[in-house]
């Protein structure tokens, strides 16, 4: 098949649509709180210290033992290796650009970051979420990212407001019947 001037064709594929790039997805928010912040650091402090370390020495000894092509504790462990460089480069990047957020604002009757928020739904049913960094949002019941739908719904808003939200399933309407404020850093004693 020949090369149009539109796309190199190769074997009835676009070669242009085959390459491996892919278009750079939406940056996630670079706020955490000082709990959040602390777990990452925690985390690249176990990778590059500990699990790094106990994994470089198994694959050493696993390729001193000779054919490496048929040794399943050496290709285990180079690919165990290549996925905590990868989670360490990661974790190095996002905690660089962090900006850890360690005081409540200075409006506690708004909706921000940190906020722990009461919403009922139509129903009357009661739900409570606290707003935090993308990088936290699963390690806690009710935690939800700041970046969520939900989250970028309700930023800003005061008690009594209505909040509405295309689901899935449909428009859900909320009212915020509460919100509330933690010490974001642990208290000194």
């Amino acid at each position: 098949m020949s090369r149009s001037s539109h796309g190199t064709h190769e074997r009835g594929h676009n070669v242009a649509n085959m390459s491996r790039y892919r278009p750079p997805s939406t940056p996630a928010s670079k706020y955490i709180t000082p709990a959040g912040h602390a777990r990452l650091k925690a985390e690249l402090d176990q990778l590059w210290r500990v699990e790094r370390p106990q994994v470089t020495a198994a694959v050493s000894a696993a390729a001193a033992q000779g054919d490496r092509s048929e040794n399943a504790e050496y290709t285990y462990g180079k690919k165990r290796l290549r996925e905590i460089d990868s989670r360490v480069r990661f974790l190095r990047r996002r905690l660089d650009g962090m900006v850890v957020v360690e005081q409540p604002p200075s409006d506690r009757n708004r909706v921000y970051f940190g906020a722990w928020v009461t919403l009922e739904d139509e129903e009357g049913g009661e739900h409570c979420y606290r707003i935090v960094g993308p990088d936290e949002f699963g390690d806690v019941a009710g935690y939800i990212s700041m970046d969520a739908p939900l989250a970028r719904a309700l930023l800003g808003k005061a008690l009594d407001a209505d909040v509405a939200l295309q689901a899935p399933e449909g428009l859900r309407r909320y009212m915020v019947v509460g919100i509330r404020y933690e010490p974001l850093t642990p208290a000194r004693s």
